[in-house]
């Protein structure tokens, strides 16, 4: 070891295949660019997808993080994917942009997502509602919906609180 440690500086494109043993595939990456919204970012930048990041490169955002992350995840293709608050730090606008990228991907693996902001979740083929560590509701969106039970009255919150922006599942 030397007293002079030096920092493992990441290109963008080596974080996104950190995860994965696999050989690399191109159309594997363009998918996962694609799917994470992250095409439009690299283009702006000096380096492309070769541009440092980290301490010696680029700082990212929050949002810039999470695409990253989702980026990984979906070159890695796995059997099952957790993804926690994954777009929490996007604006709802490209978080609507990487859902229904991710709506085509989760047909090819098990999804489990956790989410606070319903709307990331509208397309799940089955939703769990806890509370208190109890499962209290169960179905899809619009299931759960109709009940106007829990997940009800959350959603009709969310959806005053952000100005109407989603749209409305009639209960009938």
């Amino acid at each position: 070891m030397f007293d002079d440690l030096r920092e493992i500086v990441f290109q963008i494109m080596s974080n996104i295949l950190l995860a994965s043993p696999d050989a690399f595939s191109k159309d594997r990456l363009e998918e996962a660019l694609r799917i994470a919204h992250l095409s439009d970012f690299l283009h702006k930048l000096p380096q492309g997808i070769k541009t440092p990041i980290g301490e010696k490169g680029i700082k990212l955002s929050g949002g810039e993080k999470q695409r990253l992350g989702i980026a990984r995840a979906v070159y890695r293709r796995p059997d099952i994917l957790f993804l926690d608050e994954a777009t929490s730090h996007l604006d709802i606008e490209s978080e609507q942009k990487i859902q229904d990228a991710l709506h085509a991907f989760f047909q090819k693996v098990t999804a489990i997502v956790i989410a606070h902001r319903l709307s990331t979740i509208k397309e799940m083929d089955r939703i769990l509602v806890l509370e208190e560590g109890r499962i209290i509701e169960e179905g899809d969106f619009e299931t759960l919906v109709k009940m106007r039970g829990r997940f009800y009255a959350l959603w009709k919150r969310q959806k005053f609180s952000q100005g109407n922006r989603q749209e409305e599942i009639s209960p009938d």
